[in-house]
C-alpha cells in the first residue's frame, strides 16, 4: 500500500461577534470551493506563527491567534491533509483584502451551510455549530 504524502497546514476562523469570515479559492484543484483562509507551515515554523504569515500574505491583515479549535486529518487522493484550525481576530484598525481569493463572505452561524465548503473544512463547520460561542479567545 503506497503512504501518501502529508501536507501540515493551519487556517484561521476569523470570528467578529456573531459572524465566521469564508474565502472562496481562486486556484488550483478546488477552485471556486470555500474554505478557511490560511496555508502550509513552512519548516521550523509554529503553527500560529505560520497563521499569522498566511494571513499577511493572503489577506494583507494582521489576526490575533488564539486557541487550537481543532486539527482535522483529511484524505484527499492526491495526499492527507493535517490542519490545525484556530480561532482568531483581526488586530483592531486591520482591514483585509483579497490577493488570492476570488471572493468572501462573513458568515452567521446560521449561514455556515450557504457555501459549498472545501470537504476538510466541512469537519470544521460541525464543530464551529457545536460551540456554544463562536467569539473564542
Amino acid at each position: 500500500m503506497e503512504t501518501k504524502k502529508t501536507i501540515k497546514v493551519v487556517a484561521a476562523i476569523i470570528s467578529k461577534g456573531d459572524r465566521i469570515f469564508a474565502t472562496q479559492r481562486g486556484y488550483g484543484d478546488f477552485k471556486d470551493g470555500w474554505e478557511f483562509p490560511g496555508g502550509k507551515v513552512e519548516p521550523g515554523e509554529s503553527s500560529k506563527e505560520a497563521l499569522v504569515r498566511e494571513i499577511r500574505e493572503e489577506l494583507d491583515a494582521d489576526i490575533n491567534v488564539g486557541d487550537l479549535l481543532t486539527t482535522v486529518e483529511y484524505d484527499y487522493p492526491q495526499f492527507h491533509l493535517s490542519m490545525d484550525c484556530f480561532w482568531a481576530t483581526l488586530v483592531e484598525g486591520s482591514e483585509m483584502k483579497l490577493l488570492e481569493h476570488e471572493a468572501a463572505k462573513w458568515l452567521t452561524r446560521d449561514q455556515l451551510d450557504s457555501v459549498e465548503w472545501l470537504p476538510a473544512d466541512t469537519a470544521v463547520i460541525d464543530i464551529i455549530k457545536e460551540c456554544p460561542n463562536m467569539n473564542n479567545l
